[in-house]
Formats: C-alpha cells, sequence, structure tokens
C-alpha cells in the first residue's frame, strides 16, 4: 500500500515530521517499508511561459526562446524540444539551478547564441521517464512560481507492509483513522452526501450466488464526457501514492479506491444487455479482460453477467469487451460487497493479480458500498458531467458477515500486558478505534465495526489495547523466577559435543531443506510414495525428505560447480517417515539423524603425502572416531543410495544404528558427483552415549603375543570370525586383532586365510608357556567347532 503523505495530512494532520508519523505507524502494526521523496532534489525551477520563438540560425533542430519566468525582462534561452511553442507553460531551470544528478546550469553559447537557463522535460527533472519534448504544465499555473510548490513536490509517497488481517489499512481513510486513533488528532473524512437522481435510469440486478456477493450496487450515470481531462489535484494524489492516471472516469474509481477502500467498476451501459446477474461461471465460457489476456474462468470463480455474456471477472477485472472507452457516454457503475473466500486466490490462479482483488480477498467493508457509489458518482458529476441515474441495490441480509460481540476481561489484559491499566482507560483506547464497548459486570464486551475483519476473539483484542497503548509504553521488565540447574547425566553427550568431534575430523556442518525434490526420495530412498506437502514452495521441493544422504549429495554438486573438489560436510537433522501399521499411533516418525559425506582428495594438496582419493575405510575410521570407545561392528548391506559392494550396516552393541558406504555409481553418474563420495548416516541418539571410562589396572608383566592364523570360507566375514574368537578367549586374552588376510598359492580357492594376533597378559603374573598353549588350543578348537575354521599350516 503507496500513499501521498500530504493526502493524508489533509485527512488527519498530527503535530508529528515524517519521521515520527513513519515510526508511528510502524509502532502501531502498519510497518513503513520505505517512505520516499516523490521527486528528486532540485532547485532554482520555477514555472515559465515560452513568449516567442524563432529558428535557430546556425542549428536545424534548435529553436531560439524568449521565455518570462516572472521577473520582468524576458530570457533567452535555446532549446532543443520539437514541442516547444509560443504561449505555453514549461519547467524552466534558471542559471544557478542544480537539477538531478548534480547537473548545474550555467549561461552557455549554443552555437554562437547565447542561452541563459534550460527548458526541462520531464525526466530532466527526475518525475518520469518521458523524454519526448518539454513537460508542458497547467495552465492556470502562476509564472515565476517554484515548480515544487507548484506541482507539490515536496511530499513523500509511504510504502506500508500490511499483514493480511489489517485489510481495512488499505486506503487513506483506514491509515487516517488509526493516526487519529493514536495521536488524537482531528478527522476529517471526505463527504459523500447523496446525489439526487435527475434521470430515471435503471437496470436490474439478480444474485444468484447471495453467499459469494450478498450487496451489490449499481447506478447509470448519462451525458458523460469520457474525454474530460482529469484534474490536476486528483492526478497529483495518485501519482503521488504510485498510481499512474489514464482516464477521468478509470481515475475516479482509483481515486475512490485508494480513498475510501472500496473498488469500483465502470461498465459501459450500452453495452450491456437486460439485468446485471452475479453468479458462477458456467462451462466453457471465455472471457476477454482488460489486461488483454483471454480466460476461461472455472466453475468456483464468481462472475459479473448480462443477460447475453460475462462481463468481468467478479471482483478481479472487468472485461475488454464491456469496458469503457473515451467514446463512452452512458456509464454502469458498480460497487459491491465480495466474501473474501469467494475471491481468495482466484487472480493468482489465473497468472496475474489487480488492485481490487488484493482488497476483496482480505476484506472490504460490507457497509461501505453504498458510500463509495455516492462519493465516485459525485466525483463524476463534477469531472465529466452527466446525469444520474437511482441506486439499485440487490442485498442478502443473511448472508453478510456478521459481527458479534467478544468478551475482554480486563483482568486478563493487565496479565498478559503486565501494565496497570485500568478498565476505563482500556475501553477508552478501543473506542477511540471505533469499537463499540459495553460492560457487564467484570467483563467488557466489544463489537468490531463492519470493516474490522480482524477482530474475533479475546487475544485480538488485547493486541489492539497493546498497540494503542503503544509498544514503546510497555516497559520491558526482566523476568524473575527460581532457576534449578537440572542433572547432566554422565553417560551423556550434548548435540553439540558431537558437533565438535565431527567437526574436529575435518568435516564442516551444513543445513538443508526438509523437503526435497521427490526425484532425490525415488533414486536415493527407492521410496515412491514420500510424505508430500499439500502447498510445497517450490516444484523441487515438494517432499518430505527421509534421508539427509540426498541433501548432502546436492551439497557436492554445487561444490565442484564453483570448482571445489574435496567436500567434506556433515548435518544433524530431522528425517520424516510414516509410521507402520502396527505402530501404536498412527502419523509420521521424525528421528533426528547424524549424516556425512566425504568427496574429493582424501587430504589437502601437500608435499608429505601422495594425492589420493579418500575411500571408504577414511569415512569408516572417522566414524568409529566418534563412538570411541564403544566399538561398530559392520555387515554387509544393500542400500539403494549405496555401491552394491561396499556398503556395510553399522550396528552398536547388536542393534543397527546406521549405514555406511560409497554412493552408488548410477546416482554418481546422474548427479554429476565425479569421484564416488563416501557416506554415512547413523541415530543421532546413538552418538550421544557415552560410556564413561572404568579404571584398569595396568600390568607391569610382560606380554606374550601370538599370531593365529585360520583358515576359512570366502563367504565368512572377518568380523564373524573375530566374535567367534572374543567368545571364546580366557581372561588372560586381552586383545585379539586381525593384521592379514592371504587368498593363492596354498589355499583352496573358495577359502582365505586370515591372521590374528593375540596379546595375553596378566596383571599380577608372568604367564607360563602351558596356559598360553591352552588359550590358543581354546581359540583354534571354538573357532573349528563354530565356524568350520582350521588351523593354516
Amino acid at each position: 500500500m503507496q500513499f501521498s503523505e500530504k493526502w493524508l495530512r489533509s485527512l488527519v494532520n498530527p503535530p508529528l515530521d515524517s519521521d515520527a508519523l513513519g515510526h508511528l505507524l510502524t509502532m502501531a502494526g502498519l510497518e513503513v517499508e520505505e517512505a520516499e521523496q516523490v521527486a528528486p532534489s532540485f532547485t532554482s525551477v520555477v514555472v515559465a511561459r515560452i513568449v516567442e520563438t524563432e529558428k535557430h540560425p546556425n542549428a536545424d533542430k534548435l529553436k531560439v526562446c524568449k521565455v518570462d519566468v516572472g521577473q520582468g525582462e524576458l530570457l533567452q534561452i535555446v532549446c532543443g524540444a520539437p514541442n516547444a511553442a509560443a504561449g505555453m507553460l514549461v519547467p524552466c531551470a534558471k542559471v544557478g539551478a542544480v537539477l538531478p544528478g548534480d547537473f548545474a546550469i550555467k549561461a552557455a553559447k549554443l552555437r554562437g547564441v547565447g542561452s541563459y537557463g534550460m527548458l526541462c522535460s520531464a525526466r530532466e527533472l527526475g518525475l518520469s521517464e518521458d523524454h519526448s519534448g518539454l513537460m508542458e504544465l497547467p495552465a492556470d499555473l502562476p509564472v515565476g512560481q517554484d515548480i515544487r510548490e507548484a506541482l507539490v513536490l515536496d511530499d513523500i509517497r509511504f510504502t506500508i507492509k500490511l499483514t493480511p488481517n489489517r485489510a481495512d489499512c488499505l486506503s487513506l481513510t483506514g491509515v487516517a483513522r488509526e493516526v487519529a486513533a493514536l495521536t488524537g488528532a482531528a478527522l476529517r473524512l471526505p463527504g459523500a452526501d447523496a446525489v439526487v437522481p435527475t434521470v430515471d435510469a435503471r437496470r436490474g440486478i439478480v444474485l444468484d450466488a447471495p453467499e459469494a456477493c450478498p450487496r451489490y450496487c449499481g447506478r447509470i450515470i448519462r451525458g458523460v464526457d469520457a474525454k474530460a481531462p482529469t484534474p490536476e489535484w486528483m492526478k497529483r494524489r495518485l501519482q503521488h501514492s504510485g498510481v499512474r492516471a489514464i482516464s477521468a472516469l478509470v481515475d475516479i474509481t482509483n481515486y475512490v479506491m485508494l480513498e475510501l477502500g472500496q473498488p469500483l467498476h465502470a461498465f459501459d451501459n450500452a453495452r450491456l444487455a437486460g439485468s446485471i446477474h452475479v453468479r458462477y461461471a458456467r462451462a466453457g465460457e471465455q472471457l476477454l479482460l482488460l489486461n488483454g489476456q483471454t480466460v476461461t474462468p472455472g466453475a468456483d470463480t464468481l462472475l459479473i453477467a448480462d443477460q447475453a455474456r460475462a462481463l468481468a471477472l467478479a471482483g478481479i477485472m472487468g472485461g475488454e469487451e464491456s469496458g469503457i472507452t473515451l467514446a463512452t457516454t452512458e456509464v454502469f457503475l458498480e460497487s459491491a460487497f465480495f466474501a473474501p473466500t469467494a475471491i481468495a486466490g482466484r487472480a493468482r490462479s489465473y497468472g496475474f493479480s489487480s488492485d481490487a482483488a488484493h482488497r476483496f480477498e482480505r476484506g472490504v467493508d460490507f457497509e461501505l458500498p453504498r458510500l463509495a457509489m455516492e462519493r465516485a458518482t459525485r466525483l463524476i458529476l463534477e469531472i465529466c458531467g452527466g446525469e444520474a441515474g437511482p441506486v439499485e441495490e440487490a442485498v442478502s441480509p443473511q448472508h453478510l458477515p456478521a459481527r458479534p460481540a467478544v468478551r475482554l476481561r480486563p483482568a486478563r489484559v493487565r496479565k498478559l500486558l503486565g501494565i496497570d491499566l485500568d478498565d476505563e482507560a482500556i475501553a477508552a483506547l478501543l473506542e477511540r478505534v471505533h469499537l463499540a464497548v459495553r460492560r457487564e459486570g467484570a467483563d467488557l464486551w466489544v463489537t468490531p465495526p463492519s470493516f474490522r475483519f480482524d477482530i474475533e476473539i479475546e487475544e485480538d483484542l488485547v493486541e489492539e489495547v497493546a498497540r494503542l497503548h503503544g509498544y514503546d509504553n510497555i516497559p520491558a521488565v526482566a523476568p524473575k523466577g527460581v532457576l534449578l540447574m537440572g542433572e547432566q547425566a554422565e553417560n551423556r553427550r550434548s548435540v553439540w559435543d558431537v558437533r565438535q568431534s565431527i567437526a574436529a575430523r575435518d568435516y564442516q556442518e551444513v543445513v538443508n531443506f526438509a523437503f526435497v525434490d521427490a526425484a532425490w526420495e525415488r533414486d536415493f530412498c527407492a521410496n515412491p510414495d514420500p510424505i508430500r506437502l499439500a502447498n510445497p514452495i517450490a516444484s523441487q521441493m515438494s517432499v518430505m525428505r527421509s534421508s539427509l544422504i540426498p541433501g548432502l549429495a546436492a551439497n557436492v554438486v554445487t561444490n565442484r560447480n564453483r570448482q571445489q573438489e574435496r567436500v567434506r560436510v556433515f548435518e544433524i537433522g530431522r528425517c520424516f517417515e510414516r509410521k507402520a501399521d502396527g505402530e501404536p499411533v498412527s502419523g509420521f516418525r521424525q528421528p533426528l539423524m547424524l549424516a556425512a559425506l566425504a568427496a574429493g582428495p582424501a587430504q589437502r594438496e601437500q608435499w608429505g603425502a601422495a594425492a589420493r582419493k579418500v575411500d571408504f575405510y577414511d569415512v569408516k575410521g572417522d566414524l568409529e572416531a566418534l563412538f570411541a570407545p564403544e566399538r561398530l561392528a559392520f555387515e554387509r548391506v544393500s542400500h539403494p543410495a549405496l555401491h552394491p559392494g561396499r556398503a556395510a550396516t553399522v550396528m552398536l552393541d547388536g542393534r543397527r544404528i546406521g549405514i555406511i558406504g560409497e554412493l552408488h555409481p548410477v546416482w554418481v553418474q546422474r548427479y554429476e558427483l565425479g569421484a564416488a563420495p563416501v557416506v554415512f548416516e547413523v541415530e543421532l541418539d546413538a552418538t550421544l552415549s557415552a560410556h564413561q571410562p572404568v579404571f584398569k589396572e595396568y600390568s607391569r608383566q610382560p606380554a606374550v603375543v601370538r599370531d593365529l592364523a585360520l583358515v576359512v570360507g570366502q563367504e565368512l566375514a572377518a568380523a564373524t570370525v573375530l566374535a567367534v574368537l572374543q567368545e571364546a578367549a580366557p581372561a588372560i586374552v586381552s586383545d585379539i586383532r586381525l593384521f592379514d588376510v592371504y587368498v593363492g598359492k596354498g589355499i583352496e580357492p573358495e577359502k582365505k586365510s586370515l591372521a590374528f594376533r593375540v596379546l595375553m597378559q596378566d596383571t599380577q603374573r608372568t604367564l607360563e608357556e602351558a596356559e598360553v598353549e591352552q588359550a590358543i588350543e581354546a581359540l583354534v578348537r571354538h573357532a573349528e567347532v563354530k565356524i568350520g575354521a582350521r588351523l593354516r599350516g
């Protein structure tokens, strides 16, 4: 919403400067986004009359003009504008003037002829982009008057950002009401006395959809002069409010809409047939709009129609075939109330917007149409002439919005706002914004006026009291309370600790959107039925993620597009999954997950180590370091996002907590990820558990080391063999580690040799050879029985 400050001050003029007025509006909930001068700064430009012109003696395209600037003698000015002619009033920058862009005007000679000033176009003054010729001024301006004063250019255009609930402030009247209520300044609203009909010209109105349009007013005005010029004062107010002047009839409807907040539309009455019908669109109907767009309205789109055809999209835009032109002599003027639900979203569905739709879908005063009709009629008669017929009004009272009283408890206001306002002060504040207040016992019952669509519950009234009292006047009191520091379990890490741990492994944290492309869910998660958003912000963000991996892959693409091949990123965030049918509560599970990805070189380029690509074991080491001193187990797995032979399930205490592996070659190629990134994703809660260190006596006795080579089947995982050995390990065995895998000569083709280093030690005594051999035999025997292993010869 844009408006002229001078226009606003003609309705209410508080003793505040422009900055203070802007702050007042912002603190009242009408946020001022911008306050800009309607014209750039320039000096010494006056209204001048061209007295005579003659051709320049030395240039075909220049003229030598004698110009009266109101200082007695005429100035000689050389001008190249094609429209320069004797008798016209134009802006003249005198010698010493400074135009926009710090362009100083000096006396000069142009092709040998002296020039003592400059006649200006609108663009040279920064008033528009028109540079086709001199800016022609109204003939009634006094010669010699400063152009800023003559055209009221010392004005400010306010742009306010309104929340959708304050549609009542989409007009000068609405803003003026607020300013008057906040400052106590006198409110001078425009008069709209009823126009007495002078002709009996009528057109019937039928409400075929009263629930969508419960009030419709129409009036015929005959004998109008559509070519009449729009008065300068009206043009100025429109232009200073960001609206382009078009023609008198159109300008009047725009002016009343800005002034009162009621959108109006003027039809060429000669193009209408029979009664006006307000109805929903019929199948196959088409309508050519004033913006040149042809639309096929849907069945839920409200139309204005006559007996023969559709005339306009109700509350949105008129049709070209029934619109007024400069040849129009009879006008049918429309002023109506359309239910917000009947208009909301319709304009956007057809790919455009309009000022009328912007207002109607938020809520226009349902008592305003007749008042706006009278105001517009009086302006049309004053500017364009003509004779007005009676106002035809069709109304369905039962479908007009209700304004029930809302209960307000003053004690509740004091408690929520923390300020000591008595009941009378609260009632006085509300009455200042035209809310009717009556007392019943300890409560106030408040009835909102017809133009307030945002007062429905008690909290709305509390908000009104707060803003009218002034947010600046509510003291900032520090909260008081007894705070107890909760016990922090020693066996739990914080999320911050986890972040620090993984960041210490050279990963950088990222935060990706939780809603992703449906193709990512299909490719990386094999999820053909993801959780879809009802109203996505973009087509490529239409579903909720069930894994963090696709987002990390997208980070790789973003970095590679910027020549960054080495990527190490992690994310902590929620994933979203449907609950299984057997789970006790239906809906969605939202587990917190931790995922990390490494791509490109394993280390930054350096002289001390040969360059190599990051691999599975690099990331596996990072994951194990994150869980240390816990020991993870890994089992081969098939996962849609990962390479078939380079993926594993991550196990902790026998429970599956995540996955790790290289991304699948298909997705690496499809998404242009370069060398295959390695990724892991685990449950965040599993990383938060931190086992406390337990004291174990350090042995002073020498350790005994034995190497044990077992031949097992190729299909048997080394982790399985290690687990079997640990099951049978006597107390003296302190560690068993795999150090070699061998296949080849001397080993059957379907077999492999796994070599383990067994460390044995006691804290109190030196081990004897017999018990060492006995421990080794126990390990071998258990492996033979459990997994069919044999000792390699």
